[in-house]
């Protein structure tokens, strides 16, 4: 078996959630789901097939969007996951509806972070293992970094203002 790093090519900004499904049907309802809780959502949504035809399944409402979905998709060559790039919206706005539709098996990640994908590969089958999301800490928060999160929270609007 071999074990490689996919890296996540897409630009800084952008979030994305990588996933893992078990069935087809996904591509739909994730679709649904996007659009009934972000009206006018921007995003490209990819699925590897895992048997029958094998291919890479994708949707979405930006060509832009759709690309990096499906560039990345194609890097993973995971069977049934997923991968969701979105561009003016956050993971935080379908994260719990996402992981309660019934087909999706696990959130592997939903960052904007540099990311990379353990896959682990043998013969004909590819798994995702897990993902690298980030860095590692480089200190403890203190009082000036906490009234940041929580400013910085206020101004995406996830906590009220004083």
């Amino acid at each position: 078996m071999d074990i490689k790093l996919i890296p996540i090519e897409k630009p800084e900004d952008i979030n994305f959630i990588l996933g893992q499904s078990h069935f087809i049907k996904t591509v739909e309802d994730i679709y649904e789901m996007v659009n009934s809780f972000v009206p006018q959502a921007k995003f490209g949504l990819a699925f590897c097939e895992a048997s029958g035809k094998r291919l890479v399944r994708f949707t979405g409402t930006s060509q832009q969007m759709i690309e990096l979905a499906v560039k990345n998709a194609q890097n993973i060559g995971a069977g049934h996951s997923f991968i969701l790039f979105m561009e003016n919206f956050f993971p935080i706005n379908i994260l719990n509806p996402l992981k309660n539709i019934t087909e999706v098996c696990r959130v592997f990640c939903a960052t904007a972070n540099p990311t990379q994908v353990i896959v682990a590969e043998e013969n004909e089958q590819r798994g995702i293992l897990g993902v690298l999301d980030g860095y590692k800490p480089l200190g403890l928060e203190d009082g000036e970094e906490r009234k940041w999160r929580k400013d910085i929270l206020k101004t995406f609007g996830y906590k009220e203002k004083d």
